[in-house]
């Protein structure tokens, strides 16, 4: 790929990432959702241009890979075309909304989304990953998922603004949100921080307070109209026919349906207690050239195999996940290194048949 470099920021539409099986090209659906003609249409675009494999996020975006140079213009357009880009390359990378998949047209989720959607050029110039947390339901069900300005709910079911990394946030005075997300992005910005979570400046007084969030509600699992997708890929081909409806997309690798559909198709997971579910695994080799192992077929035959989660990452920039898992295996050199928990690794220079080997798997 002569016109695109692999790079540390996080890709969009208009800015693709060189990957080892090209170009890959990050889609962010308004509120989370693609209604049944932008399914098809993803379905459709991703075996055009893409190699016909659609990754989900952990911010509830959608990936399309395998895109050629040449072809991506075309692509970007479709995706316009469709609604399913913003035409405006700025607006387009300012718009990092994560929301509670959950959400229902006209409560408070949805009407502060739409609000902040429609004010994307008020923000200020932010680093490519940093990204707002829209989390407004009767409880936070997104407290484990990274965002820098947060919409949560305090113990007494109000609103508050909160910055990542703080325990507590601060009252919001209803229809204010979106104006509060917004200073505070700007103060962000002219700080000069990178991550709030990261951030040790104080805050501003309008932002500093006592309230805490409330407990949180379990992550949405497969089961039902609910399906798993393992490692956040899938082929468009098993998408498409999964499409009865619109979908919702969720940081935790499942769709929600909004319609009725099958309760199990192939390349989906419909059991919540399936062992691949407390699996992370960054794509590896050959599809990521940082990678030097191959990850996800190792991943998948360790699943049963592990007690908690287990994470395979193709390099040491530990991609696929944020937190420590249980387990972790690292790939270096061809070989991987093996941690538990947060520490240094237990194990190192384990090549796949002796990591297969430690944990009994034949």
């Amino acid at each position: 790929m002569s016109g695109f470099t692999v790079r540390g920021w996080c890709p969009d539409a208009w800015r693709p990432m060189a990957t080892g099986d090209g170009l890959l090209v990050r889609i962010k659906p308004r509120l989370g959702r693609v209604d049944r003609d932008q399914a098809l249409a993803l379905c459709r675009l991703a075996q055009t241009y893409g190699n016909g494999l659609i990754d989900l996020t952990r911010r509830a975006n959608l990936q399309i890979r395998g895109v050629s140079e040449a072809g991506w213009p075309a692509l970007v357009a479709e995706l316009v075309a469709h609604g399913l880009a913003d035409p405006d390359a700025a607006r387009e990378a300012r718009r990092n909304i994560l929301i509670a998949p959950d959400w229902t047209a006209g409560d408070d989720s949805h009407r502060i989304a739409c609000d902040l959607i429609a004010r994307m050029g008020e923000l200020p110039p932010l680093p490519g990953k940093v990204g707002f947390v829209i989390d407004a339901g009767h409880a936070p069900i997104l407290n484990r998922e990274p965002g820098d300005f947060r919409i949560e709910r305090n113990m007494s079911g109000d609103l508050i603004l909160r910055a990542e990394g703080r325990e507590c946030g601060v009252s919001v005075p209803f229809g204010q949100e979106a104006d509060r997300l917004i200073a505070l992005a700007w103060w962000f910005s002219e700080s000069g921080a990178a991550r709030m979570a990261r951030h040790g400046a104080s805050l501003p007084d309008w932002a500093e307070g006592t309230q805490h969030p409330a407990p949180a509600r379990p992550a949405i699992a497969p089961g039902g109209a609910a399906l798993g997708v393992p490692f956040g890929r899938i082929e468009a081909a098993h998408l498409s026919r999964a499409i009865t409806s619109g979908f919702r997309i969720t940081p935790w690798r499942v769709l929600l349906p909004e319609g009725p559909g099958p309760a199990s198709l192939p390349g989906f997971i419909a059991d919540p207690s399936s062992p691949l579910l407390r699996v992370d695994a960054c794509p590896g080799a050959p599809a990521c050239p940082q990678a030097g192992v191959e990850t996800r077929e190792l991943a998948r035959r360790l699943a049963p195999a592990v007690k908690g989660r287990l994470h395979v990452s193709g390099c040491a920039k530990l991609c696929a996940r944020s937190a420590p898992a249980d387990i972790t295996l690292t790939g270096r050199n061809g070989t991987f290194d093996l941690t538990t928990g947060a520490g240094a690794p237990a194990l190192t220079d384990l090549d796949p048949a002796a990591v297969l080997a430690h944990f009994g798997v034949a």
